[in-house]
């Protein structure tokens, strides 16, 4: 690959400094900016990070002056709202810039996690059973759906707002726990069947042709006895609480036979039926009798090196390097208009 200039779009508060002498890379929260920045510069491209807030003019001012060949995309949200990153996206479009990651029409529908079921429910993915809570409207629990349930924000993502107190085993809990996160999130609530059982991510690289990597588990076996094993917010981003519980990932063990092809058929379904591109991570819930539910799609997953996308990556043979490489090389792929025009005649949306 001939060297490039990468515009590295980060949140203004995670710009990563130059130098990290002296610094626990574990515990930084620009830990993946820093790890995207110095392996494209490692791979011998010319970067430069651009923190961005609350406007797009900054993004403007960059591509107007340095004039990028593509732009590595690393938002989650835009002036602090998750569901706003995908017009950064559309921005980058309408400038004509390449960029990383998914588009901003799989954003929108990923992000709606409702919509997203829907849709794939009507592709016959298998989903467990719902309903969602606006904001402000009061529960009406669909007599069908039996307890218990777990309630989670409709368009937050990385677990933010699950807890053990998630899961509900009454109609007044449930009132309690939507409530909270229409007043804490100030987001609908979504609200399921819980599954029990273990916990599966697939990762999925590409555009057109699709790649799934080896299929991960996030293991909970540590966690007390009475708790439940659901990937919480304190298990996904607290290291005392990981250590202190023995949380890892790994490759899922000891499958019942043809969960494996399963879960990949089922991760390039979601992939396609959803519009995404690029990379993302698709989500399962894999319960005692061997029966693979969706859980979400997640089309911009942690791509810092020791999270699971990489280390499953990893596990194949595809080094840091090899990974990061790839995504830039399909997003300098990607060609909007005609790829999503043959996805609309195609009837994969």
């Amino acid at each position: 690959m001939k060297k490039l200039r990468v515009l590295v779009l980060v949140h203004a508060d995670l710009v990563p400094p130059e130098s990290v002498e002296g610094v626990d890379l574990s515990d930084a929260e620009w830990k993946t900016e820093y790890d995207v920045v110095s392996t494209l510069r490692t791979l011998g491209h010319e970067v430069r990070p651009l923190g961005v807030s609350d406007e797009l003019a900054v993004i403007r001012r960059a591509v107007d002056e340095w004039k990028p060949h593509i732009a590595f995309n690393l938002l989650e949200e835009f002036n602090g709202v998750a569901i706003y990153d995908q017009n950064v996206v559309s921005y980058l479009e309408l400038l004509r810039v390449p960029y990383t990651g998914c588009n901003p029409r799989g954003l929108m529908i990923a992000r709606d996690k409702a919509l997203a079921k829907k849709i794939l429910h009507y592709h016959a993915v298998p989903i467990p059973e719902f309903f969602t809570v606006p904001p402000g409207r009061t529960v009406k629990r669909p007599k069908e759906l039996a307890f218990p349930l777990i309630v989670k924000s409709i368009s937050e993502e990385a677990s933010l707002g699950i807890s053990q107190a998630s899961i509900v085993e009454d109609d007044g809990k449930l009132q309690e726990r939507v409530a909270f996160i229409h007043q804490s999130l100030g987001t609908g609530a979504l609200v399921e069947r819980y599954i029990e059982g273990r916990e599966l991510y697939v990762g999925v690289l590409g555009n057109r042709r699709l790649h799934t990597l080896p299929v991960w588990e996030l293991y909970l076996d540590g966690l007390p006895a009475d708790a439940k094993r659901i990937a919480t917010q304190r298990v996904k981003w607290s290291r005392k609480y990981q250590k202190k519980y023995g949380v890892t990932s790994g490759e899922a063990k000891d499958l019942p036979d043809g969960t494996t092809e399963t879960v990949g058929r089922l991760a390039k379904t979601v992939y396609h039926v959803l519009g995404l591109s690029g990379y993302a991570r698709i989500d399962f819930r894999l319960d005692a009798s061997g029966q693979v539910s969706l859980l979400e799609a997640n089309p911009t997953p942690q791509i810092a090196q020791g999270e699971d996308l990489a280390d499953s990556a990893a596990h194949m043979g595809l080094a840091y390097p090899a990974l990061i490489k790839r995504i830039l090389d399909l997003g300098l792929r990607w060609k909007p208009a005609a790829i999503l025009s043959d996805r609309i005649a195609s009837g994969s949306f």
